[in-house]
């Protein structure tokens, strides 16, 4: 009945922090209104967006009404968080929200995302390898963030994405022309003083 306090939404911003498993139970909903209902349904969504990841239930534990659903949800997000993603699976879903959505430009040049592997449980993490990867904003962040999500379906659990750049191997070291390059090359030279 007191709505969201601000004891509240720090204790939920240190559980996804310390990146837990969450449920949301919202207790004596019965003895509310259908305006009520109403108003703690968009509080919810405008207070808690850090959130939208957990399931959230409207339950009473006097009369017992909806606390059965609770545990199949936390029994879900215990699950999500300790769920184990494969490789080929991650750079499958990499390359699908790629090819939806483009990374942004920097500098004039697209950024590369190549692959992806899992990081870590508890919360799950996902490395993603490519190039320009320090230049990937957070909007794009949480896209991927909310796709891979969706696709794997892993509710009630925060996530994680790290971005990892790999080094150009080839450079600093001059590219040598094969012998049909240089032949092309010593053609086009003695054409261009030909002409001059």
């Amino acid at each position: 009945r007191e709505g969201i306090t601000e004891q509240d939404a720090s204790l939920l911003g240190l559980v996804i922090e310390r990146g837990r498993a969450l449920v949301l139970a919202v207790n004596k909903w019965d003895g509310l209104s259908h305006g009520a209902r109403e108003r703690i349904r968009a509080e919810l969504a405008r207070r808690l967006p850090f959130a939208d990841f957990a399931r959230t239930h409207f339950i009473s534990a006097l009369h017992g009404s909806g606390v059965g659903s609770v545990f199949e949800s936390l029994q879900a997000a215990h699950a999500a968080g300790r769920a184990h993603l494969s490789t080929p699976q991650l750079s499958r879903l990499l390359q699908e929200a790629v090819t939806v959505h483009q990374p942004p430009l920097v500098r004039g040049r697209r950024i590369k995302l190549r692959y992806a592997h899992q990081g870590g449980r508890q919360p799950p993490v996902i490395v993603i390898h490519g190039n320009q990867t320090e230049s990937v904003p957070d909007t794009y962040k949480r896209y991927l963030i909310n796709y891979f999500r969706k696709s794997l379906g892993l509710f009630g659990t925060p996530m994680r994405v790290e971005f990892k750049s790999g080094e150009n191997p080839f450079e600093g070291r001059p590219n040598p022309l094969t012998t049909r390059q240089l032949n092309k090359r010593r053609r086009m030279i003695s054409h261009f003083k030909k002409n001059d």
